[in-house]
């Protein structure tokens, strides 16, 4: 299912940022991908890696090979690889990340187990990546707002 954020209505009609369903898929299948790199793909690829899914092992692996091989096909190298997590954080949903509570700190909330439980691991997903060091933090406060969580 094909699924974006309120937050990133700014480009997902361009796509001309990595969308978090996509960010969410490489790092489920372990490929790291640049911005330079999504943008030497055509709009149709990029689509593709939106819609095509990455849950099951088999969809994981299909992934993958596809976008090794179209990364390759653009790059002339190969894609560069992410360890992947057998524990992802966004999955935990019994434990709010240090990250994601220092970033809500920061704007004078306090985000509740109970409310981080209730996320999808997608949304969780994008919480951590919004309040990780060294990325652009401006969505964290649209999220937030997005996502229900103040009061």
């Amino acid at each position: 299912m094909t699924y974006f954020f309120a937050f990133e209505a700014d480009f997902v009609d361009s796509l001309r940022c990595i969308p978090m369903q996509v960010r969410y898929k490489l790092d489920t299948c372990g490929i790291k991908l640049k911005l330079s790199g999504w943008h030497q793909m055509s709009q149709d690829e990029r689509a593709a890696l939106v819609e095509l899914p990455c849950r099951t092992v088999t969809e994981i692996q299909a992934y993958q090979d596809y976008l090794q091989q179209l990364i390759f096909e653009r790059t002339g190298s190969p894609a560069a690889k992410l360890p992947i997590e057998p524990a992802p954080l966004w999955m935990d949903s019994g434990s709010v990340p240090a990250s994601v509570q220092e970033k809500a700190q920061e704007m004078d909330f306090t985000l509740t187990l109970q409310q981080w439980a209730a996320l999808t691991p997608l949304q969780r997903f994008a919480l951590i990546k919004l309040s990780s060091p060294g990325h652009e933090n401006k969505n964290f406060s649209r999220a937030i707002a997005e996502f229900h969580l103040l009061a």
